[in-house]
């Protein structure tokens, strides 16, 4: 049964009066009421259609491009609802076709693109064609995630020196330079980190727990919920010794030399970082919100491609098709496809033998084309043809 979670696009042949056929099933799907579904009609192209073989060789390479389009186009919205924070409200804004929401789209202004897709191309060609743009909108998408992924993941790890406690994040907004003795020939300032439980601690113990600590030196620099900064002056040639002796004491000695220079780069560096993530936001933004349109738009094309191909095998000649738009809703989706299924049972014998008419175009029995198109078969049949363009969820 098809999706109460998609649009369904519906083929049958073409007998005289199309938009009778229309009004009459609008009709007997409920009409305008609040519980009928949304209806319109589907114009479907009178392609070329070819052998019968290649159409049964597309009908088979088509469902594969059909998964992979889908895909692709669900990635965008993936894409867009993440830089978006998951606002139903705002991604609302752009997951758009043409400026106009996908439902208008589908059920109010598609038509055929015959100035990208003319017509009088082959099927094949127009599949290939179809499939050159996704694959270009897909590795284009893919590039610029990486690039703003790269340059999220860089501003996330120097912003994370910055937020994080004070054993482990950057210090250059911390520490000032009148805090360190410089250009001492014998002495430095070392910076320690001492656990919060652990400050009186350090009190009583730090001048203590080498020899050459500069008494009464220690300095309160920061603080937070876990740590204490302290700055302490001893002798460089103790500098070994006194940080093995914090460390076996649970205190962290920083690895840090005051240099104005080397906290101006740092400065700078989260500063280009946030600078590229917000530009590289905004131009993926934009990226997804345009190749959303395109995407969606080559998605449904090739659903009308496979409608076509599909009702060919289906019905045979003449090419010509009658089409709907159906939006099914979700509580009454089971007496849609009923009312469908009754209104078009008589199709069931006009549909055409394709296994039997395929096996003697390629000289075999109908066993032999069973097997070589097992695929083909397998699909949900109904007295029509149907195919879903899932919906989008915002």
């Amino acid at each position: 049964m098809p999706s109460d979670q998609s649009t369904w696009l519906v083929a049958i042949p073409q007998d005289g009066d199309s938009e009778g056929a229309f009004q009459e099933l609008h009709s007997k799907l409920g009409g305008n009421s609040k519980s009928s579904p949304s209806f319109s009609p589907l114009s479907i192209p009178s392609f070329k259609t070819g052998t019968l073989e290649s159409l049964i060789g597309l009908s088979e390479d088509l469902p594969k491009q059909d998964a992979f389009f889908t895909a692709t186009v669900a990635k965008i919205v993936d894409t867009l609802r993440n830089l978006l924070n998951n606002d139903s409200s705002k991604l609302a804004q752009h997951i758009l076709v043409n400026e106009q929401p996908v439902d208008d789209y589908l059920l109010k202004s598609w038509r055929w693109n015959e100035g990208r897709y003319g017509v009088q191309r082959g099927l094949r060609e127009m599949l290939e064609v179809l499939v050159k743009e996704m694959t270009s909108i897909d590795n284009v998408m893919k590039n610029k995630l990486n690039a703003y992924n790269l340059a999220k993941g860089q501003l996330v790890q120097l912003q994370r020196k910055k937020t994080g406690n004070l054993s482990v994040r950057s210090l250059a907004d911390v520490v000032r330079p009148e805090q360190f003795i410089e250009d001492s020939e014998y002495m430095e300032t070392v910076l320690v980190a001492v656990p919060k439980n652990f400050v009186k601690d350090w009190k009583l113990k730090y001048e203590r727990l080498t020899n050459m600590v500069v008494p009464r030196s220690s300095i309160l620099i920061a603080s937070d919920h876990d740590y204490t900064l302290f700055g302490v002056v001893i002798f460089k040639r103790v500098h070994d010794e006194f940080v093995q002796k914090c460390r076996e004491n649970k205190y962290i000695v920083r690895d840090f030399t005051y240099s104005e220079e080397a906290l101006e780069k740092q400065r700078e560096e989260l500063a280009n970082a946030d600078t590229t993530e917000k530009e590289l936001w905004t131009e993926l933004l934009r990226l997804s919100r345009t190749n959303f349109s395109e995407s969606f738009q080559i998605l449904v094309h090739l659903k009308v491609l496979h409608l076509f191909v599909e009702s060919v095998l289906r019905y045979g000649l003449p090419a010509s098709y009658t089409g709907f738009v159906i939006k099914p809703e979700p509580k009454t989706t089971k007496r849609t496809l009923s009312t469908l299924q009754q209104q078009f049972t008589y199709l069931g014998k006009r549909s055409n033998p394709t296994a039997n008419k395929a096996s003697k175009s390629k000289g075999g029995t109908a066993e032999e084309f069973v097997g070589e198109y097992q695929t083909v078969l397998e699909q949900e049949y109904f007295d029509f043809v149907l195919f879903e363009v899932p919906w989008i969820i915002l």
